[in-house]
């Protein structure tokens, strides 16, 4: 026999069996019970809130006014709707020496690296189809492959051909070559203070100090550092034969300082990580490496690099995605110049925001997040997953 808030035991015969046990049911379901069960929703809704409104819309509302021609008016703003003329200025039109460099004629040299490239491409990408790839493996690969052969036909024009080249090749150049300098020179004082030798903990502290202060007072501390003629170390400078020298009117004097001072703030970073990386190398593969008579060179290329490997690959990642950004130092030790020498694509998509061109800054922001997108993704891929499954 069962009643509505209990359960009786029954015997064979329908009478109620002597060693019944009344089992009592929960009440029905209701508005708490189900607002018990959606309360995870609930709880994560403010953050999802918060995202929607601070990210993705933005995002959204840039995408519309790059596909649009913004023009003041008396009262707010004209908006126009005009396709993909925006990024056609950029790339093809009258702002194509601005983003992409300007073009005349590409040198022997230009189109002998560009061919280089191509041919390196088509060997990897027949490479990835004999292999175990899948479609979407493959397009992915193909759109790596055209954003790479691109780039170089950039600056086999610009670069390689004695032409001046536009604010994706000097983005390009903070990304590639201040990556580069900083994650060897973070790695080289990783290495000497993984060592146990004096003073190591004081080094540890003094070399991340950079990253406390702001970007501004570091664009500001080394512009007033380089400065030969009324700077700090203008006797030095002065004994170099450097009186005379103007290194921002110099575009590559001016590149290679801002990508210094880039270096200072975010060396740092690439240490403690690299540091704790290597501090995780089990010892006893290490020890066993010194037992069988290898040297410091093969240990750390046998040993002690396959173990970080997967975090440096990480850390690059993560300070390319940063360096993709770089706008304070540009903006305060040459605003940009001379020229457009070292302006950046974000400083760029600044100078158009304070124009007021919106439409041109969100393009040139939509150019910057499509490269950076790219590239980023294909190195996490081809680079990040590949050693982390090799670990595995």
């Amino acid at each position: 026999m069962t009643t509505q808030d209990s359960v009786v035991g029954v015997s064979q015969s329908g009478s109620r069996s002597p060693t019944a046990i009344a089992v009592e049911l929960p009440p029905r379901g209701g508005f708490a019970e189900w607002f018990d069960n959606q309360s995870r929703q609930f709880f994560i809704m403010p953050a999802v809130i918060m995202i929607l409104v601070f990210s993705i819309f933005p995002l959204i509302a840039s995408l519309i006014l790059s596909l649009s021609r913004v023009r003041l008016r008396a009262g707010g703003y004209n908006v126009r709707f005009v396709g993909l003329r925006n990024f056609e200025r950029q790339i093809f039109g009258s702002e194509q020496f601005h983003f992409l460099g300007t073009f005349t004629s590409i040198s022997p040299l230009g189109w002998l690296f560009a061919i280089a490239v191509a041919a390196l491409l088509i060997w990897w990408l027949v490479r990835c189809f004999r292999g175990s790839v899948s479609l979407l493996g493959f397009i992915g690969r193909l759109i790596t492959a055209g954003m790479i052969f691109g780039l170089s036909l950039m600056f086999a024009a610009t670069l390689l051909s004695g032409n001046q080249f536009g604010t994706l090749g000097v983005t390009l150049f903070y990304v590639l070559v201040g990556c580069a300098v900083q994650f060897l020179i973070g790695l080289g004082l990783a290495v000497i203070c993984a060592q146990p030798i004096w003073g190591r903990t004081f080094f540890r502290v003094v070399f991340f100090l950079p990253m406390m202060i702001t970007p501004i007072g570091i664009g500001f501390g080394f512009r007033m550092m380089a400065d030969t003629t009324k700077g700090p170390f203008s006797p030095v400078w002065q004994w170099f034969g450097l009186r005379d020298f103007a290194w921002a009117a110099d575009p590559w004097a001016a590149r290679t300082f801002i990508v210094i001072g880039d270096s200072w703030q975010w060396i740092p970073f690439i240490f403690v990580v690299l540091l704790a990386a290597l501090e995780n190398v089990p010892r006893d593969m290490v020890e066993a490496g010194h037992v069988d008579g290898a040297s410091g060179w093969q240990i750390f290329r046998e040993i002690t690099w396959p173990s970080i490997a997967p975090v440096a690959a990480t850390v690059i990642l993560i300070r390319a995605i940063e360096a993709f950004k770089l706008v304070d130092l540009p903006n305060i030790m040459t605003s940009g110049g001379p020229g457009i020498s070292t302006e950046s694509m974000t400083l760029h998509a600044f100078f158009a925001w304070r124009a007021p061109d919106l439409a041109q800054s969100a393009a040139v922001s939509y150019l910057l997040l499509f490269v950076a997108v790219v590239l980023c993704v294909s190195f996490f891929n081809l680079v990040v997953l590949k050693r982390r499954a090799a670990i595995a």
